[in-house]
Formats: C-alpha cells, structure tokens, sequence
C-alpha cells in the first residue's frame, strides 16, 4: 500500500520561505549593525603640507641680569696756583674716581673741583667764580672741553694766563701729551678777556711751557 506523502500547500510553503528569509535578513542587519557600532569612529588626521615651513625653535630668554662692567679707579689731577715771586707755577691734587667709563668721568670730576674753592690757603685759583662745565670729550689723543661765559670775565694779563694754565693741566692730567680745543659756550675760544690774549688752538703743555715759562711742583 502506498505510502501517504502529505503536501504542504504551496502558499505554506511560499509563506515560510518568506519568514526564513526575512528572519535571517534582519538577523544579518542587526549582527552587521553592532559590528560597525563596535568599531571605533575614524579621526581625520591632516597631513603637512609639503611647503609648510619648518617649526623653529624659541630664543631663550634674555637674563634678567646683564654682566656688569667692573668699575675701575683712576685718577685726575687738579691744577691750582701757587705763590711764586717770578714764574707761573701749578700745583697738582689728586682726584680719584671710580668709573667703568673711560677718561670724560675723572675729568669731569676734576674740573668740577676745580670751580670749587680751592684746598688750602697756599693754593688759589685764577678761574672766576660762576665757571661751570658745559660738556667734556675725550676721543683718542684730543680733548674737547666747552666752558660757560664766566671763564672769560674779569682780571688781568696774569689772571688769564693763569687760569688758562689750571684747564690745560687739568685736562690733560691722564694724558700729558693731549691736544686741548677749548671753547666758550660751543664757540671756540681764540681770545681771551679785554687785553686780549691771543689762544692758539689746539692748546698743549709743551707750547703752553715755551709761551709762559709754567712751572709744575
């Protein structure tokens, strides 16, 4: 006797094809869609470009503090008039400075004693009360000294020579051998006071000495 083969009907059959398929179409979706949410999120890296310049590195600070210029002490000499019965003589007094510039600060120093009173009473000056310095230069072997209108006032033959020897000397006390350009209110001095003693620039102590016969202590 034959066997009985029982037939699904074909929509059953159709129907069930469907479900599989979609049952394992949407179990693919979702194993698909936590695999890709698992994985981690692309960052977009640019790179160099290739004209880019090169990064340089920062200076270092400048110190906060510089190197200090050790200061040095020299010394100036202050020309004052002496007493003599017969010829023009200058006594030298030391002034020491402590200055890491070069020679304008001991001069400087020294001219502006030298306005002052003199040290002693065997020393006097022929420089007139009032005389001030304007400016002071010092470049190489020449010196430049610019002195107020006071220098020019008052006294005698005597008198002027005497104070002209007190600023040459004093000028040229680091330097003996130092060429003066002396001036008056930025104006160069080529005569000085009423009798009119003629000034011959550059001063020197060597000319200044054949002229006046000055003597030093």
């Amino acid at each position: 006797m034959p066997k009985d083969k029982r037939r699904f009907p074909l929509g059953i059959v159709v129907g069930l094809s469907t479900l599989v398929v979609a049952t394992g179409g949407a179990t693919a979706f979702f194993t698909w869609q936590n695999t890709h949410n698992n994985q981690p999120t692309p960052v977009a890296v640019k790179s160099p470009q290739a004209n880019a310049p090169a990064s340089v590195p920062s200076a270092p600070a400048a110190s906060q503090n510089p190197i200090q210029v050790a200061a040095t002490e020299k010394t100036a000499q202050v020309y004052w008039l002496k007493d003599s019965a017969t010829d023009l003589e200058l006594a030298p007094v030391a002034v020491k400075v402590k200055s890491a510039d070069r020679d304008e600060a001991p001069l400087t120093a020294a001219f502006n004693t030298l306005f002052s009173a003199a040290p002693s009473q065997d020393l006097s000056s022929g420089v007139p009360k009032g005389t001030t310095l304007r400016s002071l230069k010092v470049k190489s072997d020449s010196i430049y000294v610019d002195l107020s209108k006071a220098f020019t006032s008052g006294g005698g033959s005597s008198s002027m020579t005497g104070r002209l020897a007190q600023v040459l000397y004093t000028a040229t006390s680091l330097n003996p051998n130092a060429k003066v350009f002396l001036s008056v209110e930025g104006k160069p001095l080529t005569v000085l006071g009423g009798e009119g003693l003629i000034v011959d620039q550059p001063l020197t102590r060597s000319q200044f000495e054949q002229e006046t016969g000055t003597k030093q202590e």
